[in-house]
């Protein structure tokens, strides 16, 4: 079904309403192999406390990180989404927003009792489950999430979507507008944006290993009719600008990067080694080399902890954006024999990248990434984690490239140029 397909979910506002669902608090145990006497738990009274990650939740963290690097998107949204609700008879699987974000984040484990197929049932007929309080409580107002829907669930359509839109570099998309864009408007209808989005996903890893499971109910229905109502009006007759739905990937990596830093918090603050977990998530570094790292990091700031802001967390992630120009920077100065120090790092990014970086900021990467604590940073390791740090492991090889991206669009707008005249 394409984008003016509607699903009962965003069909269904009122019962939605009603109903509320809660999100339950779950307890997400976060660990990896390395320095496991670090690992964080959250309690049910949302206190964080130090716990050790024992031999059977490291078998488990290990099994659930295969399934999210190897599986097909329907078995990865299967496993990590928590909710079924039942709906005149037919029972739909959602994920929260935390969820979604767990199921791409490598040593986080799935709740206990919920996995492949297994979920908390909801049934909207049935007053004796209704919940007082909003099903996301954990969503600020203007969430971006609730642009899928009332309550901010994601259905599996929207899963697809978001991934498209996470591992999607903000350029592929203005090269994909302004190809369907065929009066020159800088705008393009839903029709027009249905193209945009095919092409696009089926280019990127997500697409590639994606294919519709009927029988589980993982069936991708197109996008939903509450996003298309955001996009192009109730009616279906707005138009969209590339630099609109830019502004919408923009908030939407903003959002996952509140979740992710929220997880670590307390008192508005993450400490410096969740900070450096944080950049190594996705590294692919052994685990005996990630705790070295990690470790000098908790050393260091052990006897003055000054933590790392939200604020601070954000400009940082808008540095990695601007990644691959960075990269070039600091190719210049390592060939020009210049020692890459903290001072350097900061020029990058504000002249690179046009981002200020804190000092606190930039001495925590250095201690994480400053191997023989000489001051200076290994310009290769460090720009090769933060990119596998920015697409967040949404970028596994495939055997295709931007080239073929580019021809595949020029070759389903040529045709679809033709059929219109």
């Amino acid at each position: 079904m394409g984008l003016n397909g509607m699903s009962w979910f965003d069909g269904s506002v009122d019962w939605k309403k009603s109903l509320g669902i809660k999100a339950a608090s779950v307890k997400d145990s976060e660990g990896s192999n390395e320095d496991s006497e670090d690992s964080e738990f959250e309690d049910e009274k949302d206190k964080k406390k130090k716990k050790k990650v024992g031999f059977r939740d490291r078998r488990i963290i290990g099994y659930e990180d295969r399934i999210r690097a190897y599986s097909t998107p329907d078995k990865i949204f299967r496993y990590f989404a928590t909710l079924k609700v039942n709906i005149d008879g037919d029972w739909e699987i959602f994920m929260t927003p935390e969820d979604f974000v767990r199921s791409i984040t490598p040593g986080i484990k799935q709740p206990e009792g919920l996995g492949l197929d297994s979920f908390k049932k909801f049934d909207p007929t049935d007053e004796t489950k209704r919940q007082d309080k909003d099903a996301i409580g954990m969503l600020e107002p203007d969430s971006i999430f609730y642009k899928f829907g009332q309550t901010g669930l994601i259905s599996f359509s929207d899963y697809i979507f978001l991934l498209t839109v996470l591992s999607t570099p903000p350029r592929n998309f203005e090269i994909a507008f302004r190809m369907f864009d065929f009066n020159g408007d800088g705008e393009v209808d839903s029709e027009e944006f249905s193209k945009v989005q095919e092409i696009i996903r089926n280019q990127t890893s997500v697409g590639m290993k994606h294919r519709n499971h009927s029988t589980t109910g993982s069936v991708d229905h197109g996008m939903s009719s509450a996003l298309s109502s955001y996009f192009f009006g109730t009616d279906g007759k707005k138009k969209l600008t590339v630099s609109q739905f830019l502004e919408f990937q923009r908030q939407l990596h903003r959002e996952i990067n509140k979740i992710e830093f929220d997880r670590h918090a307390e008192n508005n603050l993450i400490s410096e080694r969740d900070f450096g977990s944080v950049l190594l998530t996705y590294a692919g570094l052994p685990d005996s080399k990630k705790s070295r790292m990690l470790k000098r990091v908790r050393r260091k700031y052990k006897e003055d902890p000054k933590g790392i802001t939200f604020e601070e967390y954000l400009a940082f992630w808008r540095f990695l954006k601007s990644i691959n120009d960075v990269d070039t920077a600091l190719s210049f100065y390592h060939l020009a024999g210049v020692s890459i120090d903290q001072e350097t790092l900061k020029h990058v990014a504000k002249t690179v990248a046009m981002v200020e970086l804190s000092d606190h900021v930039i001495d925590v990467v250095f201690t994480l990434f400053d191997e023989n604590n000489d001051g200076e940073l290994s310009n290769r390791e460090f720009v090769s984690v933060m990119k596998r740090r920015v697409m967040r492991g949404l970028d596994q090889p495939k055997d295709t490239g931007f080239v073929k991206l580019i021809n595949a669009v020029v070759k389903c707008a040529t045709s679809t140029h033709m059929y219109s005249d």
